[in-house]
């Protein structure tokens, strides 16, 4: 079933829905449901420690499961921990993917793509054996 399509703006560093001849237009269920899963905000957790020095957990009122917490590395140096912190928050922003049975597992690569520059690369592999590959390299800059 195809949902509305969510395109990502990296100049903005944001998505927005797509229009064709003033309707939405309609895409990949799976791709969308990924792109909000990682470019939308999770609370942070009580032990996290916030990298803008406010007392602001983020995440959405609606849902405290929804999004990751990779805004958390923000400010983070360019260390692995930082790497496997990004890969940790990945795989939990995708997890309820594997819960609703959506698909059946990911393969995960994360690393440094450039200086200051994290990239993500998340192979989804549904149960019937097809796989679909997204490449975020873009989207993670000015990691310290």
């Amino acid at each position: 079933m195809a949902d509305i399509l969510v395109s990502w703006i990296a100049n903005d560093a944001r998505g927005d829905w797509s229009l064709v001849s003033g309707d939405l237009d309609t895409g990949d269920d799976l791709a969308t449901a990924i792109l909000v899963s990682l470019f939308t905000d999770r609370p942070a957790t009580a032990s996290d420690s916030l990298p803008d020095g406010t007392g602001d957990r983020r995440g959405w009122w609606g849902d405290r499961e929804i999004g990751s917490r990779l805004w958390l590395l923000d400010r983070a140096k360019q260390t692995e921990e930082t790497r496997r912190r990004a890969a940790d928050y990945v795989a939990e922003a995708l997890q309820w993917l594997i819960d609703d049975g959506v698909v059946a597992r990911f393969t995960i690569r994360v690393e440094w793509a450039r200086r200051s520059t994290l990239g993500v690369w998340v192979i989804a592999h549904r149960s019937d054996g097809q796989s679909t590959s997204f490449n975020f390299d873009w989207a993670w800059q000015g990691v310290a």
